[in-house]
């Protein structure tokens, strides 16, 4: 009975030690050479495959231990893919919690109301950390990418701040700009004012990037819209400056001239009557919305006033005393 006792009690106090020592190594700082380092969990990994990411990015662990930790946790089949920064005051069990609740470390990229895909593709290319797989596709090879091999790619991709981790692609991002595109335009065409010269939402969303990017100062966004509109119900042509500029692509070197103003192409709304064939840019919300729900008004011309801010005329006298007052004469409209 004593030897029982005797036994009983060693195993107990082994048990206490290995706990101990257990406790003491899931709660201790992660041994790394860098105040930081970047773990990246590959979608599809195991908790096997994880514990040796772990080891692998410069974390100075046993893969075996973690493994079983992620065991013993009970959570091993939360853990999250994902991109994730490691401080070195980081423990085991603290870096387990930050891969099941998917505590990424994210970076930021803005793409602009009024740019071009071009732009958002350049600035894709530019952007640190992001896998860059269509880089040299075509418009119509990215389009076929996202599912849509038939749709104009300019347009279709909403601007706002995304956020991505460390080895997302490029494709990610744009597939998000594109679903959040159809929910905006959707959203925004549900509400549209009744009678308005537009057949479908692409044609909203071909008119809202000219009014994008005419608009200079945001309260006159509905005012530039309503021109627009009042310009279609009566079958005049738009004759707007971005359009003609987004036909001449590389060409335009800054100055737009007479002579383009009656160069042949589809975007030039000076020789075509109506709306373009696509979009010229990435309109933002505002525009949309001032495009779907514009201003009640005759006016049929509008003018840059020098302070970013435009002047409205419903008649050609009026719009060309008004050119003659901001345009040709500057100093005299101050």
């Amino acid at each position: 009975m004593k030897w029982f006792w005797s036994s009983l009690w060693l195993a107990t106090g082994m048990a206490l030690v290995i706990a101990g020592a257990a406790a003491w190594w899931v709660l201790r700082p992660l041994p790394m050479a860098t105040q930081t380092v970047d773990l990246s969990v590959s979608p599809g990994s195991t908790p096997r495959m994880v514990a040796n990411q772990i080891a692998e990015s410069g974390i100075d662990v046993s893969p075996t231990l973690m493994y079983y930790m992620f065991r013993f946790s009970g959570q091993s089949k939360l853990i999250r893919a994902g991109s994730y920064e490691v401080s070195n005051t980081t423990s085991a069990w603290d870096l387990l919690k930050k891969l099941v609740r998917g505590e990424e470390n994210l970076i930021a990229i803005t793409l602009v109301e009024g740019w071009t895909l071009r732009q958002w593709r350049q600035a894709l290319g530019k952007a640190e950390f992001l896998k860059h797989d269509t880089q040299g596709d075509t418009d119509e090879e990215l389009m076929r990418r996202l599912g849509l091999a038939d749709m104009p790619a300019e347009g279709r991709f909403f601007p706002d701040t995304y956020m991505y981790g460390k080895g997302s692609s490029d494709v990610a991002v744009l597939r998000r700009a594109l679903h959040a595109m159809d929910k905006q335009l959707a959203q925004a065409w549900a509400n549209r004012d009744m009678g308005l010269p537009l057949q479908n939402s692409q044609e909203a969303l071909i008119l809202a990037s000219i009014v994008e990017k005419e608009t200079g100062k945001p309260s006159d966004r509905a005012m530039i819209a309503s021109v627009f509109h009042n310009r279609l119900r009566i079958n005049m042509p738009l004759q707007t400056d971005p359009t003609v500029i987004y036909g001449m692509g590389a060409d335009f070197d800054g100055n737009l001239r007479r002579v383009d103003l009656q160069t042949e192409h589809p975007w030039n709304t000076y020789v075509h009557k109506g709306l373009p064939p696509t979009p010229i840019a990435m309109p933002g919300k505002a525009a949309l919305l001032a495009t779907l729900q514009p201003a009640t008004s005759k006016s049929l011309y509008f003018v840059a006033r020098g302070d970013g801010s435009s002047q409205f005329s419903e008649t050609l006298e009026q719009h060309n005393a008004a050119v003659d007052r901001y345009q040709r004469n500057p100093a005299k409209a101050q």
